[in-house]
């Protein structure tokens, strides 16, 4: 839903609204990073998910006031297929250095070595070889794909045609090489945001907000929606949860860190 949207629902203000998506964003994010951690992994598949922020890629350039950063956006996810949990994610670019930071902290969030799986993204080469080196069983799945579907035109996706299974390092066992569970789970992350629609009217403005409104839906997924086929959420079924959250909880993670005592200066002690 857009800002503007919720501030029609509520009678709130657009920067109150815009605040509460910061102070959400920031707590959710941090909670991530610091329990989302030493997941009892078998399987792991990464993606990329294309959005835009401000405006498309080929607008920027004619835009007269476009803040630095905008126009193509990546959230990079890496997902769990046994428990669903949402393991490690990233927004920004879709190059070398994003993905060597992606595979960082995936890396630092894995109890134990994986079967891993990603598309043909060249990217992800090097920043595997550089995180887990010969300790993960990896192995790409390249998607092949022929001519338009339809008549040639601005939303025409291309048909494809078929897919190519490539050992990259370790022995990844060829029947669990595949990329099906995080590209539904795409699915999932673009049902959910309107920013990420396609066609959409909604999108992001600013890439920090872009990346708060990730870090509140991620909380969510992991935290608090039971996923139908489990019956449980995807944070308890990897046991980084040991019981089901509320949206209450969520706010209480922004109230607790609007609480926290703000780090004094050097002068403030001063008598």
């Amino acid at each position: 839903m857009s800002i503007r949207a919720i501030t029609r629902l509520t009678g709130a203000s657009k920067n109150t609204v815009a605040k509460l998506l910061i102070d959400a964003g920031k707590a959710c994010a941090a909670y991530h990073d610091a329990n989302v951690r030493n997941v009892k992994a078998a399987r792991v598949q990464v993606d990329e998910i294309w959005s835009f922020t401000y405006a498309k890629q080929k607008s920027v350039a004619t835009e007269k006031e476009a803040p630095e950063g905008v126009g193509d956006t990546w959230t990079w996810t890496a997902h769990d297929p046994d428990s669903k949990l949402i393991v490690s994610y990233l927004v920004g670019g879709r190059d070398a250095e994003y993905a060597m930071r992606f595979m960082d902290d995936l890396a630092s969030r894995l109890a134990s070595r994986v079967q891993l799986t990603s598309d043909g993204h060249r990217a992800y080469l090097e920043a595997i070889e550089g995180d887990f080196g010969a300790d993960v069983d990896y192995a790409r799945l390249v998607e092949l794909y022929g001519n338009t579907i339809g008549a040639p035109g601005r939303y025409s996706p291309a048909e494809c045609t078929g897919s190519k299974k490539i050992d990259r390092e370790g022995n990844p066992d060829i029947a669990h090489v595949s990329t099906s569970y995080v590209e539904r789970q795409t699915l999932t992350i673009r049902l959910h945001m309107r920013r990420f629609t396609r066609v959409t009217n909604a999108f992001t403005k600013k890439v920090e907000n872009h990346a708060h409104a990730v870090a509140l839906h991620m909380m969510y997924y992991n935290f608090v929606r039971i996923h139908k086929t489990k019956r449980i959420t995807p944070a308890m079924a990897a046991g980084v949860a040991d019981r089901l959250w509320q949206i209450a909880d969520i706010t209480k993670l922004i109230e607790d860190a609007e609480a926290a005592p703000a780090k004094r200066g050097p002068y403030e002690n001063a008598s």
